[in-house]
């Protein structure tokens, strides 16, 4: 086996360069997987076109990882090379009070995938404390490894429908029509939302979504998102409003198309230091429950998991292109201009 591999290497904002790169060793108590497929995440482009390690490069990023088993160190064995496994990105220690409360994505000794070597190349090393603490799922055979790549967008959303209990026929809003907009929108007509209603500044990235179950779509750019879901909703609001994009805008659009009695969510993490004004008032008065979300516990994560390779699950329409690591940079364009709703790259699209 080579010594080197291929790798999407960032260098600097907007500097992502395709090169060959030592191949990791494999570390004491863990592993080394060879990468069969990993997701492009809105947050992976956002780390890769600013300055998000503040001048520390190069760097690989990349945590939406499924891929095979090609090295175990000794002792180990929880792994065993040919193995096909997702690798949820974080792990959690199991033993803080947020995790013994169940808040695991709150963990405060969590290994962060941040500070180590990513899945944008050809094979990624995971040490013993990932040996230890697990958040690893197995491929049942004849699981495509693409398809289980949506398992990490996939937790995150399953986890916010799930806390604030979607039902029934609610009537849903989601401010933000990227993947993970329309993964809210699906989840919860899954879930017996009997009206949901998709709003995007980009006519574009509402046109990917016709491919799926959704009743109302708004073009925010060319009407008052706000009023068009009272008028749809019979001048009430929406049950639940989810602000799934990273404006403040969203944000107060949520809060005002939002019921009495109803949620607010802050989905989607706005720019370092911006700051949100909220009509108190309208918080007080029609007793609204605002509440953000971040991440997934363990459990959800494991259902989650179990959701994307059962073929109930409409993956195929999620996944619009399936592109080699070496075109990472034609990925991150039809992300950023909507042509694509979700992109997947392979590392080792063939068999070595």
């Amino acid at each position: 086996m080579s010594d080197v591999m291929d790798a999407a290497v960032m260098h600097g904002p907007g500097d992502i360069r395709f090169e060959q790169v030592p191949r990791p060793q494999c570390p004491g108590g863990g592993f080394v997987l060879r990468v069969d497929a990993v997701g492009l995440c809105g947050s992976d482009i956002r780390n890769l076109t600013t300055d998000s390690r503040r001048g520390d490069y190069p760097h690989i990023y990349g945590h939406e990882v499924v891929g095979t088993v090609a090295e175990v160190s000794s002792g180990v064995t929880a792994y065993e090379p040919g193995q096909r496994i997702y690798v949820y990105p974080e792990a959690h220690c199991l033993r803080c009070d947020y995790c013994r409360a169940g808040h695991h994505e709150h963990c405060t000794d969590v290994e962060s995938y941040t500070t180590r070597p990513g899945g944008f190349a050809q094979y990624i090393a995971y040490t013993a404390k990932r040996v230890e603490r697990g958040a690893t799922f197995t491929l049942p055979e004849g699981v495509d490894p693409v398809r289980a790549s949506l398992a990490e967008p996939l937790s995150s959303t399953y986890a916010c429908v799930e806390n604030i209990d979607v039902r029934l026929g609610d009537t849903v809003a989601i401010l933000g029509a990227g993947p993970i907009g329309v993964f809210l929108a699906v989840l919860s007509r899954m879930r017996g939302a009997s009206k949901i209603i998709l709003i995007d500044v980009a006519q574009e990235r509402l046109d990917r979504s016709l491919a799926f179950d959704i009743d109302h779509r708004i073009d925010s750019d060319t009407v008052d998102p706000v009023e068009e879901v009272k008028r749809l909703t019979g001048g009430l609001g929406a049950d639940k409003a989810i602000s799934a994009n990273p404006t403040t805008a969203g944000q107060q659009q949520a809060l005002a198309m939002t019921r009495p009695c109803g949620t607010v969510v802050f989905f989607g993490g706005v720019p370092e230091g911006a700051l949100t004004e909220i009509d108190s008032n309208a918080v007080h008065y029609n007793s609204l429950l605002i509440r953000g979300h971040y991440g997934a516990n363990s459990m959800q994560v494991q259902r989650a998991f179990g959701l994307a390779i059962d073929p109930v699950f409409p993956a195929e329409k999620f996944i619009t292109h399936v592109l080699p690591l070496g075109s990472i940079d034609e990925a991150i364009d039809l992300a950023r201009s909507g042509e694509a709703l979700k992109v997947v790259l392979q590392p080792n699209p063939e068999k070595e």
